[in-house]
C-alpha cells in the first residue's frame, strides 16, 4: 500500500521521482515526514537495482528517474560500492520541527554513513 499524498497518480509519481533524485544528488533533503517515508522506499529500491548491476536494472532506474543518466551513474559508481555490505536501511529520518502555517512535521532524510552499524 502507498500514501496518496493528496495528489493524483502522475503528480505523485513525478514528485517522488524528483525527491528521490534530489536525495541521490545531495545525499540529504528536508521534507515532510509522510513524503520522506515514501521516498525512502523508492530510494532503497534504486540501491537494490544498482546492486543487481544488470542492464535491465539500469533501465528500470532510468525509467523511474526520468532518464537522468547523471543520477543513475552516481548510484552505480558511488552509492552501490558504499552500501555493498548493507542489506537495507540506506537512509535515515531525523525529525526537525513542525512547519509554521500547517504544523506539518518536517524531517531531514539523509543517507547513512558507510561505517554505521545496523541498529538491532
Amino acid at each position: 500500500m502507498y500514501r496518496k499524498l493528496g495528489r493524483d497518480n502522475k503528480h505523485r509519481r513525478s514528485m517522488l521521482a524528483n525527491l528521490t533524485k534530489e536525495l541521490i544528488m545531495h545525499e540529504e533533503i528536508i521534507t515532510t515526514e509522510t513524503r520522506a517515508k515514501e521516498v525512502r522506499k523508492f530510494f532503497d529500491r534504486m540501491i537494490t537495482h544498482g546492486k543487481e548491476g544488470t542492464v535491465e536494472a539500469r533501465r528500470r532506474m532510468l525509467a523511474f528517474l526520468q532518464n537522468d543518466k547523471e543520477v543513475v551513474n552516481k548510484v552505480m559508481q558511488e552509492l552501490v560500492p558504499r552500501f555493498k555490505d548493507r542489506k537495507g536501511g540506506y537512509s535515515r529520518i531525523v525529525k526537525i520541527a513542525e512547519r509554521r502555517g500547517d504544523n506539518a512535521l518536517t524531517v531531514q532524510l539523509k543517507l547513512v554513513k558507510e561505517k554505521e552499524k545496523l541498529s538491532s
